[in-house]
């Protein structure tokens, strides 16, 4: 061996050293970015955050998912209930939440469509603080009248109705809610005149309607069906585009007269704004699978409900569909916040 070379060995492996040093932090920093972006995820359990008491529709639907979900993601998906002011607290809690796939929400149609038509104060903006991951599933509600009342269809409803101007009601369980909506587009697109009348709940609409107070309401199928089955109410038609595979014997509003007649209520799966679309897409993936499982069908079925699934961009263009749509109910309807 040369001297000089001898002499240059410590200047190699030291230029060696360093090379490998900064190759190693190059691939740290690549692993971290690619943490980052969503590749590594999850390492640890998700919060999904249901803005409604326990035991609701959209807290069973929660539950239905969750457990799936958690198989299929390796790590524990854990409800928490967050309620109040018709959802929209425990709504902006999670639009609030670090967007790093560890907190998400299951939200209605209530939280991102109707609430920011009624409250200029909302705390969160439905489209700008989330990023939408799929449309869960959706239910219809149905129309029943106090047995009392001398019809048995739609149509005769809307004759009733119009012989006797301001005399019949309609409850709801509160100003704003789906259910109320969906009686002012009833009374919108047939040209009636009728009153509402709001409940704190639909408990109490439910035992006025019963004994015959108030003449008619929109209500969810699981809500309704048992006092229709019961005979104290009549089941006249159902809102969606489409009979309810579970209830085909009940027309739907537009097969009943009321052309173009659609009101449900859907419930979705968010993420906050700014979550890494691979998080967001593989979560997509996943719950999409979740749907359509048969024993979450069934189970969404005796709900009243049915299965969706979709895209993330599918269910953004439903939720601008939706604030558009009860926006211009509420206008018409002059509806405020009690």
């Amino acid at each position: 061996m040369s001297r000089a070379l001898s002499d240059n060995i410590p200047r190699i492996l030291a230029t060696r050293f360093v090379a490998l040093c900064l190759g190693a932090l190059g691939a740290l920093g690549a692993h971290t970015t690619a943490q980052a972006q969503g590749t590594a995820w999850p390492v640890k359990g998700i919060r999904l955050i249901v803005p409604f008491p326990p035991a609701g529709g959209t807290d069973i639907v929660a539950r239905t998912m969750a457990p799936h979900l958690s198989a299929a993601l390796g790590q524990t998906v854990t409800i928490d209930n967050k309620p109040g002011a018709g959802g929209t607290i425990g709504t902006d809690i999670a639009a609030k939440a670090a967007p790093d796939g560890y907190t998400l929400l299951m939200a209605t149609s209530s939280t991102h469509a109707v609430a920011p038509n009624l409250n200029p104060k909302l705390p969160y903006d439905p489209v700008r603080d989330f990023a939408p991951v799929m449309n869960v599933n959706i239910g219809p509600n149905i129309l029943v009248v106090t047995a009392g009342l001398p019809v048995h269809s739609v149509r005769e409803l809307v004759a009733l109705a119009k012989s006797r101007p301001g005399k019949l009601t309609f409850a709801s369980s509160g100003t704003g809610t789906v259910y109320h909506l969906s009686g002012e587009m009833f009374k919108s697109m047939a040209a009636l005149d009728i009153v509402h009348v709001p409940y704190k709940g639909s408990g109490l609409a439910f035992s006025d309607l019963i004994s015959g107070e108030v003449s008619m309401m929109f209500d969810a199928t699981t809500s309704v069906m048992p006092h229709v089955k019961s005979g104290k109410l009549r089941a006249l038609a159902i809102t969606s585009l489409r009979r309810n595979p579970t209830l085909p014997e009940i027309p739907t509003m537009i097969e009943a007269g009321v052309p173009g007649y659609e009101s449900t209520l859907w419930i979705g799966l968010f993420a906050p704004a700014g979550t890494a679309r691979t998080i967001v897409m593989r979560i997509n993936t996943e719950a999409n699978l979740v749907v359509r499982r048969t024993d979450v069908r069934e189970a969404f079925a005796q709900q009243g409900t049915e299965s969706v699934g979709g895209s993330p961009e599918a269910f953004a263009t439903q939720i601008q569909a939706d604030i558009a749509r009860w926006g211009q109910v509420i206008r018409e309807a002059g509806v405020r916040m009690e």
